[in-house]
């Protein structure tokens, strides 16, 4: 049995430019969970750690009816309450808005053969037979980001601001406003990766003005 390698089948989905460019994403498929907070907490952590079992959960699954899969990159989508602070720049917002009150979907892309019926299946089965009760929260979501600009930001965290400022001047330069969920994709993997080595791909989709 072949096992189906996301990074490979969906490249130009997991790789990026080290400056902007224009992509095209088509619509994919995920296990997520919703949450709000620092990105540092012991909760942020909690909740990437009720993502895991459900998505080798249906990993398991899949390869039990001969179709097996790794699990893939987990991924991020950001946002936070404009009513509360406004609508500071994208390259502002990480500095402006306190960590505490950025609220986040925590995902990780699923083959296409993967339906929703299999994703609620696997949550139930994380939640009885393994007794995670939390895991409940774990859903499956869809979503087509379409035009984006994006970009390999290569360093810690605390340092995508200018990133996404070269980003910001990008966009601005052609015309272009956000449309949607800043996203993140972590090619590395932030617990085990020194802060200066980290990978991770910042994708804003966009519209023109």
């Amino acid at each position: 049995m072949e096992k189906i390698d996301l990074t490979k089948l969906h490249k130009k989905y997991y790789t990026a430019k080290t400056t902007p460019e224009i992509v095209d994403i088509e619509t994919a498929r995920y296990v997520s969970i919703l949450g709000k907070g620092d990105p540092s907490s012991e909760a942020f952590s909690a909740d990437i750690q009720l993502l895991y079992p459900v998505a080798y959960a249906i990993k398991f699954s899949c390869k039990e009816a001969g179709q097996d899969f790794a699990v893939s990159k987990l991924e991020g989508q950001w946002w936070y309450d404009e009513q509360k602070f406004g609508k500071p720049t994208m390259s502002e917002a990480p500095q402006k808005v306190p960590r505490s009150a950025w609220e986040y979907r925590l995902l990780i892309r699923l083959p296409d053969f993967v339906d929703e019926k299999m994703v609620n299946s696997a949550v139930a089965s994380v939640t009885s037979k393994k007794n995670i009760p939390a895991a409940a929260r774990v859903h499956f979501f869809e979503m087509t980001e379409g035009k984006c600009v994006q970009m390999l930001h290569v360093g810690a965290f605390t340092e995508e601001p200018a990133s996404l400022q070269k980003m910001l001047d990008f966009m601005q330069a052609k015309g272009m406003s956000q449309n949607g969920l800043h996203h993140e994709i972590y090619l590395s993997d932030f617990r085990k990766t020194a802060a200066e080595k980290l990978k991770t791909i910042l994708r804003e989709p966009f519209k023109t003005t």
